[in-house]
């Protein structure tokens, strides 16, 4: 069949051009030899799929549903395949094969369009929340994993750059900076983190009800994890005349629910969420800037 990419996969890499424009134009070779090699039968791309990768449901020769899934260096596969092997299967969805090959993951089938999201917020977050406390654990010896001072030191550089030619988003960003520093003076622990965790990132599963996905892993404090978390359905929250004492309620229950410092994770929300509105204006996707900016003057 023709591995079309998903739109939503040619946008977003297309902010990352020219590398993501070069990964598309092999990826149809890529995902025929990726199949023909494991004797797959192929059902469906996923749509609408991710932002950096290519996801395929197949079966296995045996007819066991799974999923193939094809990135970019940029994504860091081998980083995701480290982190899934490490879980076990614990939180997680697990890997289906032993060997390796690059950019190419073959993992278990979950029901890919049933996301906690699905249900109401307040059990959506409940379950979110329970399933990344089973993913915080300690790393592995010699890891090969970034740390949480390197990303965000790789982020902040950006950040201020940004700043410097929009000065209106300046005063957030010093903000987000100091408390970057402050946090990182102390960190209370180090564990194997999800680090791009949120709700669509939880999936149905047979093996257990609820299980990640798409990892991009980094070790670091369980705060930091938990920060993308705080911001889930951004655009409802913006929408509530109430949406800023409804954040500081959500903060305050993730927090006590996985007894994490509340202002350790205010901090690391306050930080995700300018470096991910900073980053949406940087690429031209001014809207999303916008949520995200509103939504970190609250903190």
């Amino acid at each position: 069949m023709a591995f079309e990419p998903p739109q939503r996969l040619v946008r977003a890499l297309g902010e990352t051009a020219p590398e993501g424009d070069a990964w598309l134009a092999e990826l149809p070779e890529l995902a025929q030899r990726a199949v023909a090699l494991r004797e797959l039968t192929v059902e469906r791309v996923q749509v609408p799929g991710g932002r950096s990768s290519l996801v395929v449901l197949v079966r296995m020769p045996d007819g066991t549903p799974a999923v193939l899934k094809l990135a970019p260096r940029r994504a860091r596969p081998e980083s995701e395949r480290a982190a899934l092997a490490h879980w076990g299967g614990r939180g997680a969805v697990q890997l289906l094969e032993p060997f390796v090959t690059e950019g190419v993951l073959l993992l278990e089938r979950l029901h890919p369009d049933v996301s906690v999201r699905s249900l109401p917020e307040a059990k959506a977050l409940l379950e979110a929340a329970g399933t990344l406390r089973r993913l915080w654990v300690e790393p592995p010896g010699g890891h090969p994993f970034e740390t949480v001072a390197e990303r965000t030191g790789r982020q902040a550089e950006a950040m201020r750059a940004t700043a410097g030619t929009h000065p209106e988003v300046a005063p957030l960003v010093d903000a987000a900076l100091a408390a970057r520093e402050e946090l990182l003076a102390a960190p209370p622990e180090q564990r194997l983190l999800h680090g791009t965790f949120r709700q669509s990132k939880v999936l149905a599963g047979e093996r257990m009800p609820w299980l990640a996905v798409g990892p991009d892993p980094v070790v670091g404090e369980c705060a930091f994890d938990l920060a993308r978390l705080v911001r889930d359905r951004v655009e409802d929250l913006i929408a509530q005349p109430s949406g800023a004492a409804t954040t500081r309620r959500r903060i305050k229950r993730l927090a006590e629910s996985l007894d994490v410092d509340q202002e350790r994770l205010r901090g690391w929300t306050l930080f995700r969420a300018v470096e991910s509105g900073v980053r949406a204006l940087r690429v031209g996707r001014r809207g999303d800037a916008e949520l995200l900016l509103e939504f970190a003057g609250w903190l």
